[in-house]
């Protein structure tokens, strides 16, 4: 690639970094390596004052992404797919089919660089690729639409949850009580996750578990998220309360 760069007169670099260890709770090599690729890309954005980093995610890598995350039973959030600009990032080929760029890049006499783990079976994403192929009957700006209609949607309940921080949330001493009475549970659920982060800014529980969480402070149970209690109580009023802080050090035994 810096060869075909420097043939056309582009400006460019190679970057290299060292694999990090993981990616929050994974060890997963793409997880990590997509974590050094765009901790890269940032620096050298900085580095060269850059207005954003454009990357060449196309419609099939959408339809990737979503039927993954379906088939791992994620939330909104992860099916809202690989978003078209967000975080100084823009994707301007989402509306492509791979072999629309390739048939590109052959016309244009550019021979692609050929990563060869998009082939090697060992990573879900390969051979999820490798069955769907260039299926005739994916329609790529139908997908591009569905994972927009689902992205708006996701940023609506973000906007909602912002409000109800501000009205139900208390924080005091490093306590925050929140009042969930009449909320719907996907609220409860995102406005605990919101709670457990102001308590512990790093700990990052899968959703599943907060979805626990909030079926056990429902019931009045407590439970534990990384190193915050979590407490379901009643106010004066019998109204219930959730209240959440640092749990006390574990005892050695």
């Amino acid at each position: 690639m810096a060869e075909l760069c420097a043939a056309l007169g582009v400006r460019h670099a190679v970057l290299t970094g060292a694999l990090p260890e993981r990616d929050g709770r994974t060890r997963n090599v793409s997880a990590r390596a997509r974590v050094l690729r765009y901790g890269l890309l940032r620096a050298q954005a900085d580095a060269v004052q850059a207005a954003a980093i454009a990357t060449a995610h196309h419609a099939d890598d959408q339809v990737e992404t979503m039927v993954m995350r379906l088939n791992r039973g994620a939330g909104l959030s992860g099916l809202a797919g690989v978003r078209a600009r967000g975080d100084g990032v823009i994707r301007p080929l989402l509306g492509w089919r791979r072999a629309e760029l390739a048939a590109i890049v052959a016309a244009c006499g550019i021979a692609p660089v050929d990563d060869p783990s998009n082939r090697d079976p060992r990573f879900d994403r390969a051979r999820l690729r490798d069955a769907i192929g260039a299926a005739p009957w994916i329609e790529a700006a139908a997908w591009t639409r569905s994972a927009q209609a689902l992205a708006e949607a996701e940023a609506a309940l973000d906007w909602m949850v912002d409000r109800l921080w501000q009205e139900r949330c208390v924080v005091t001493g490093g306590v925050v009580a929140l009042s969930p009475a009449g909320l719907p549970f996907e609220l409860q659920r995102r406005l605990v996750a919101r709670c457990v982060a102001a308590i512990e800014p790093d700990c990052q529980p899968r959703g599943s578990a907060v979805a626990d969480a909030v079926e056990a402070l429902v019931r009045g149970g407590s439970v534990t998220l990384g190193d915050v209690l979590c407490r379901g109580l009643r106010d004066a009023c019998d109204e219930p309360v959730w209240r959440f802080a640092e749990a006390p050090p574990r005892r050695s035994t």
